[in-house]
């Protein structure tokens, strides 16, 4: 193993939402997680103002140096009126084979990095462009699903322009009493309101807003029951058993510091014994959405299970997180994948789908037998 060139891994983390800390948490444990033997790794952290800083810079706040402190001195040392500026650092990924982008929520999991990567002509780990994009969006998911007959939860969106037609009375009226609102492309539950009351909506609806310009508001599931299924692969992925999220306080929801901070208000069943339909039924819909999506790599889907037993998909995760509460790891430790063998799949299906890609033409090709299958051919 040794005597194999080591491969060269960009980790990317950190970037501009309220998961930059997150982000580095997930980041410190994939960093602890390869395996030396067979990587060499650059780290690159993106700011919370999206520059990306160099391995040097990155390495200082990886062990432990204060973020503003570096971020400041490396700040100082760039050239601003560069329109490159943000990026110039990645100057330093050009003999890197493959990134591993674990950067959460904006510029991370809704097709930003994504499309740099794909510019620098460099495989990735997770899903592209479009998928990223219409995963991150939770309205553009929904029409998606529901196209396809993947039941989700009823909504309607609210955006400035439209913003005076909705009401509290018309939203009881669409989706009854008890309502979600969510900022549409948001992740780990900022800005999300439990609303049973008009001042709620209001105060609710204007704190969203803050976040994003379109915002979904979703009827409320009876009963429910937060389950999450783990994805592994590309064109034929693998599904994880399924873990279940406990929240023991009566009337509470999954929140970020649930999520993040502090999970001791938690509880997560892993794996989570449920009837063999309703298993059956939740895999065969995150296994159909993931398809359906695009999706290429990883992802965590996210089901609220009704007190009636019926299971409704709710949010898809394109880069979940790594952290020592994530589910996405934990779910594959229960289903026979180490931390470790998972970070090694995840990058060879980067590797996979980035050679897939290659083969594609972007320009007329003249068109014979043999052409044709060397060039549509994939694995």
């Amino acid at each position: 193993m040794q005597s194999e060139k080591k491969l060269h891994l960009g980790l990317l983390f950190g970037g501009n939402s309220s998961e930059h800390d997150v982000s580095k948490q997930s980041a410190h444990n994939i960093y602890d997680a390869l395996d030396r033997d067979r990587y060499e790794v650059s780290l690159f952290l993106m700011t919370r103002d999206g520059f990306m800083m160099s391995d040097a810079a990155s390495r200082r706040v990886f062990d432990g140096e204060p973020e503003e402190v570096v971020v400041e001195e490396e700040m100082a040392k760039l050239d601003r009126s560069n329109p490159l500026a943000p990026i110039q650092n990645l100057a330093d990924a050009k003999d890197i084979d493959v990134f591993f982008p674990i950067i959460h929520g904006n510029l991370g999991e809704d097709g930003t990095i994504q499309g740099l990567l794909r510019l620098l002509q460099k495989p990735y780990v997770g899903s592209g462009i479009m998928a990223s994009a219409m995963s991150f969006d939770k309205d553009q998911t929904k029409q998606m699903l529901t196209m396809h007959d993947i039941r989700n939860t009823k909504y309607v969106v609210i955006t400035p322009e439209n913003r005076d037609e909705w009401d509290y009375n018309r939203i009881q009226e669409e989706l009854g009493d008890l309502v979600f609102i969510k900022p549409a492309n948001q992740g780990s539950s900022v800005g999300i309101h439990k609303v049973t009351s008009e001042q709620e909506f209001i105060d609710g609806l204007a704190d969203a807003f803050r976040y994003d310009y379109k915002i979904l508001v979703e009827e409320a599931i009876e009963g429910p029951r937060e389950v999450e299924i783990s994805i592994l692969g590309n064109t034929d992925p693998s599904a994880s058993q399924l873990g279940a999220i406990v929240v023991p306080k009566e009337d509470a929801f999954y929140t970020y510091d649930n999520k993040f901070v502090d999970a001791s208000q938690v509880e997560f069943d892993v794996p989570v014994d449920l009837p063999a339909e309703l298993t059956a039924e939740i895999t065969d819909m995150g296994m159909r959405a993931y398809k359906v999506l695009g999706l290429r790599g990883m992802a965590r889907i996210d089901f609220l299970v009704s007190a009636a037993g019926i299971p409704y998909l709710g949010e898809v995760n394109t880069l979940p997180g790594f952290t020592n509460i994530s589910l996405y790891p934990q779910l594959w430790e229960a289903s026979g994948i180490s931390y470790t063998d998972l970070i090694d799949d995840l990058i060879e299906f980067a590797i996979q789908e980035f050679d897939a890609q290659k083969k594609l033409a972007h320009d007329f090709v003249s068109l014979d037998a043999n052409s044709a299958a060397a060039t549509y051919k994939r694995k």
